[in-house]
């Protein structure tokens, strides 16, 4: 049984509009095609997107961990990631 919800799940938006290589906001971690699309989305779909968020934003600390310690252990991680998505 699901439960009813009483508010509206709020936008990620951080209203820092940039992207990144890959398509992605540099801000709130959304595609483009999730920021145009948010107001459209379903509870369920929005509760998705913003789990997609949070993987991008775990991915994007782990390349910038990794970039710290050594810039060529950095690329071969990209593309193991890559290939995870």
């Amino acid at each position: 049984m699901d439960q009813i919800e009483f508010f509206d799940i709020p936008s990620p938006c951080k209203r820092v509009c940039e992207t990144d290589k890959q398509g992605y906001c540099i801000g709130c971690y959304r595609s483009r095609e999730e920021r145009f699309s948010w107001l459209s989305y379903t509870d369920k779909q929005k509760k998705e997107v913003l789990r997609l968020c949070l993987q991008h934003a775990y991915k994007r600390r782990y390349l910038a961990m990794l970039q710290q310690k050594s810039p060529s252990k950095q690329r071969s991680s990209q593309v193991e990631l890559d290939l995870i998505e």
